[in-house]
């Protein structure tokens, strides 16, 4: 049986020990104090010199091998070098030390078995402990001795210190914890790292007109558009409706295009000489880095790009220019924010050109903790395992934590800190099984899965306060939803100047080139769609890549996708917005009903009084919706809003609801399940445009008062207007008031249950459903 979604799905604040301890003067309280420290060993094996020949030659193929009890690294061996060279970096878990010696030893790497060369020992209890700001500890070099005790030829340059994940030394070093992932790229792809999303802009192409073109055919009037091409994105023009050699269009092309421009813009004048046949006139490159750019609304100068034409002679490619020329402007647009999240999610609302930008606002720190619960991933050697990490986005920067090997309850106790520009903004933390440890060519195309994510809007948080949060991990499968186990964090929002913060609520939410210059509707979701591929092939190009799944979780990229369990949820919140109204004119109607005879005698009171004095309507209004506010402090929000199964109907959905859901667009499902949804849709379908249907029908009626189509009921109402005019002309408004108001609250004796003149008279007015076919 299912847990309540309140006990299983809920968020949970937590009192973790911050850090450690807040010891006063040390600088690591104010940079990492939204982490739990953890003590790690550090040996940095720098370099050794004159190691004695162990081969026939007298050659030495030299490695080193760092071994704390069961855990053992090693570095990368030289051929035939007694003076080796390694700066790498070896970090062991105090946690998991169980042995009291440190042993490092260099060994000669052999074909059947690597010869002893020497060894260093270090007693732990005597291992100097260094706490940043304090200046990284100088290595020193050490005699190598045998297993006897005994002195032999070569020197190690070592340095070993205890220290915690604030080292500078801690994000490059080779992790016990990560003893079983070999190679270069299996330990790149488990270290933690910085990503920036690339310089979006969005690229105007404002077709204007061509001149000159030389058609193939020059018997019939040419058909001609514009292709224009820029990386994978391609748009055209409609077809001139100027069929003459001479053309114009005076059409815009949007395109998206990312810092640094690698593909020039590829434009082609085509002639449509046959429906499923168009020829090339003529085609230009355009390189984006001398397009002109732009920062507000006013035009760019246009520019004439001549046309270069190919044709194939007998065999070869022979290269044809003419005289045919297009006219166009084209301009990068850095007065827009390219969207390339969700608009429900944005991170970042910044125009493109930074000379736009405004100051900071203040500063967001978060620090990724730990996981508790996590649910098993895959299976290695027989046996359910996890290899989780991190992925927080918010604005340009992207970061990702290290990655904790076969772990259910991974501690990463990692911060990261960004700049805020708008507090209206959220930030999106995803987890995520890694499956490329053993690189990123030996994985079989592997995905790595997605494990839950949190959004958290800065908006809702208050300023320098400390959120300790554990976040449910709810993914939805096609079998329902899932807690994948859950993540703590540690995150506040600093405010750097409170009056630039409140002045951010009067300004508008993006830039004001997209209300001068608004993009449609249509455009805006090619473009952002565009964007989002652009952003995850940029990052799965990183080194380690950031790969393309999980940018398009964190970007809720299918988040648009036909849902019916979505759609019920969004109606079920318009009915949570009305229920306000709707129980508003509840309790208006139990006034007019005198179901509480005190209340009612108040409301005609309070009624006589606003009538009387008028000047106090809106003051008594701001001042009621003041007192609310105040009232309602007291149970204000304590906790960062997170993902709600229930208003998001996950809870209670239909298996073939999440089926369809999961569906491929277009679709693979059998033809019989379609069908059934295709139906299922109709009916729904249905009833909206019964209810639109009614809307039209009320506000046809309002059109057809004083339009004549029924003579009779349009002679009522002018008269009507007319006998109105006069009395209200000669009548106090005081008194007319004071009429209305005490007739609308009348006692129910005084009431008949039958509907009121007015009403009977609207809804006798004709509407258009009459021409309805």
């Amino acid at each position: 049986m299912q847990r309540p979604p309140q006990e299983d799905f809920s968020l949970k604040e937590t009192k973790p020990h911050l850090g450690g301890g807040k010891v006063s003067g040390d600088k690591l309280t104010s940079t990492y104090d939204l982490i739990e420290q953890m003590q790690y060993l550090y040996v940095r094996v720098v370099k050794a010199r004159d190691l004695p020949g162990k081969d026939v030659t007298g050659s030495l193929d030299p490695y080193v091998e760092v071994k704390l009890g069961n855990y053992k690294g090693t570095t990368r061996h030289f051929e035939k070098k007694s003076n080796p060279e390694w700066s790498q970096v070896f970090a062991f878990s105090k946690d998991r030390i169980q042995a009291s010696v440190l042993e490092v030893t260099v060994k000669d790497k052999d074909v059947v078995k690597d010869d002893f060369v020497g060894r260093v020992l270090f007693d732990l209890n005597e291992i100097p402990k260094r706490v940043p700001p304090d200046s990284p500890l100088a290595p020193q070099w050490y005699r190598l001795e045998e297993r006897n005790g005994n002195k032999v030829k070569g020197e190690l340059m070592l340095a070993v210190w205890m220290g915690n994940q604030a080292d500078e030394a801690f994000p490059e070093a080779w992790h016990s914890d990560a003893a079983a992932v070999s190679g270069a790229d299996g330990l790149a792809n488990i270290r933690s790292k910085v990503y920036l999303s690339p310089k979006l802009w969005y690229l105007r192409v404002n077709v204007i007109e061509a001149q000159d073109l030389i058609p193939s055919d020059k018997s019939r009037f040419p058909e001609v558009f514009v292709k224009a091409i820029l990386g994978n994105q391609a748009l055209r023009t409609r077809v001139s409706m100027s069929k003459t050699i001479n053309p114009m269009w005076n059409e815009d092309l949007m395109f998206v295009a990312a810092e640094p421009f690698e593909e020039p813009l590829i434009l082609s004048v085509e002639d449509r000489v046959s429906p499923n046949k168009d020829e090339v006139i003529g085609r230009c490159a355009i390189p984006l880095q001398y397009v002109d750019r732009r920062l507000d609304h006013r035009p760019v100068s246009t520019r004439w790009f001549n046309l270069e034409k190919h044709v194939m002679v007998v065999g070869e490619k022979k290269e044809i220019k003419f005289a045919s020329r297009i006219h166009m402007r084209v301009c990068l647009e850095g007065g827009y924010h390219v969207l390339d999240e969700s608009t429900h999610y944005s991170s970042d609302l910044r125009p493109t050109a930074k000379q736009l930008w405004k100051s900071s606002i203040g500063v967001l720190e978060v620090g990724v903790l730990s996981a508790q619960g996590l649910s098993p991933m895959k299976t290695k050697d027989g046996r359910a395992t996890t290899d989780a990490y991190c992925v927080a986005k918010y604005g340009q920067k992207w970061v990702r934590t290290r990655t904790i090997i076969d772990s259910f309850s991974p501690k990463w106790n990692e911060q990261y800190t960004w700049e805020v520009f708008d507090p209206c903004t959220v930030i999106t933390v995803g987890v995520f099984d890694n499956c490329h440890l053993q690189g990123g060519d030996k994985s079989g195309g592997a995905r790595d899965s997605r494990i839950g994510k949190v959004r958290i809007r800065l908006s809702t948080l208050e300023t320098d306060r400390v959120y300790t949060h554990s976040y449910p991990l709810l993914v939805l499968h096609p079998t329902g939803v899932k807690k994948m186990g859950e993540i703590h964090l540690a995150v506040r929002f600093s405010c750097s100047s409170l009056v630039n913060m409140m002045h951010m609520y009067s300004q508008p939410l993006l830039p004001k080139m997209h209300y001068l210059h608004p993009l449609t509707v249509s455009q805006l979701d090619n473009l952002r769609h565009q964007a989002t591929q652009i952003v995850s092939i940029r990052l799965s190009r990183a080194e380690p890549p950031l790969r393309k799944e999980i940018v398009e979780y964190m970007l809720d990229v299918g988040s648009h996708i036909w849902s019916m369990r979505r759609s019920k949820a969004n109606f079920f919140r318009i009915m949570g917005v009305l229920g306000v109204v709707i129980s508003v004119g509840k309790w208006f109607d139990q006034i007019c009903n005198w179901k509480n005879p005190i209340t009612t005698v108040l409301i005609h009171i309070l009624f006589l009084i606003l009538v009387l004095y008028p000047e106090l309507i809106l003051p008594t209004i701001f001042l009621y919706l003041f007192l609310i506010g105040i009232w309602y402090y007291r149970w204000r929000p304590r906790h960062p809003p997170h993902m709600d199964t229930r208003l998001s109907c996950a809870d209670a959905a239909h298996p073939d609801e999440l089926d369809e859901e999961f569906d491929t667009f277009p679709t693979s499902r059998p033809t019989d399940i379609i069908r059934m949804r295709y139906d299922r849709l109709r009916s729904i379908a249905g009833r909206i445009q019964t209810v639109v249907g009614d809307l039209a029908t009320q506000g046809e009626r309002l059109q057809y008062l004083q339009s004549w189509r029924d003579p009779r009921a349009t002679t009522l109402f002018v008269i009507f207007c007319l006998v109105a005019a006069v009395v209200l002309y000669v009548t106090p408004f005081q008194a007319v008031a004071l009429l209305t108001g005490f007739y609308t609250l009348r006692h129910p004796r005084f009431r008949y249950k039958l509907p009121s003149v007015p009403l009977n008279f609207f809804r006798r007015l004709p509407a258009r459903t009459d021409c309805m076919l």
